[in-house]
C-alpha cells in the first residue's frame, strides 16, 4: 500500500519524481489543505481514515499516472466514493487558494508582458486520387448468382 511515509524518507528527486512536485510545494498544499480542513471540521464531522499527506498523495497519483479511482483507492484501502469525494475537496480547495489559482481569462491583457503570436496556415488542401476506372477495380462474380 502505497504511503507518504514510504516516500518522505526518499531523496528530493525520487520524491519530485513520484508525486509530480517539489517536496516544498507538497508541504506547502499539506499546509493549505490542513489550515481548510480545520475550519470545515470546526462545524463537526468525521475523522478521516488517511492523513492529509496521503490524500494529498492519493490525488497526486491520481492525477500524474492517469489511474482510474477505483485503482488508487484500493491502493490506498477506501472506497471509491470516498476518494472520488476527497480529490475532489483537494483540487477545488486547491484551485481556490491564491497560490494555486489560475490566473482569469483576461490576465494576459493587463500584464505587461509582450507576447509574439505566430500564425501557422493550416488549411485543407486537395490531394489528388487516381481516377476509378474499369482496369484499377476488380471484379468477382459471385458465386450464389446463376
Amino acid at each position: 500500500m502505497p504511503c507518504f511515509e514510504n516516500i518522505n524518507n526518499c531523496k528530493d528527486t525520487q520524491f519530485r519524481t513520484i508525486t509530480g512536485i517539489k517536496r516544498s510545494t507538497f508541504n506547502h498544499m499539506v499546509k493549505i489543505l490542513l489550515d481548510e480542513e480545520k475550519i470545515q471540521k470546526a462545524r463537526g464531522g468525521r475523522k478521516n481514515k488517511l492523513s492529509m499527506e496521503n490524500r494529498l498523495l492519493m490525488t497526486l497519483e491520481y492525477i500524474r499516472e492517469y489511474r482510474s479511482q477505483l485503482h488508487v483507492a484500493i491502493s490506498f484501502g477506501i472506497s471509491e466514493s470516498s476518494a472520488r469525494k476527497t480529490m475532489r475537496w483537494i483540487e477545488n480547495t486547491l484551485v481556490k487558494h491564491p497560490d494555486f489559482a489560475l490566473p482569469g481569462r483576461k490576465a494576459p491583457l493587463k500584464s505587461d508582458i509582450e507576447y509574439e503570436v505566430i500564425l501557422i496556415d493550416a488549411t485543407e488542401t486537395p490531394i489528388q486520387r487516381p481516377k476509378k476506372s474499369k482496369e484499377n477495380i476488380i471484379q468477382e462474380k459471385r458465386k450464389d448468382i446463376p
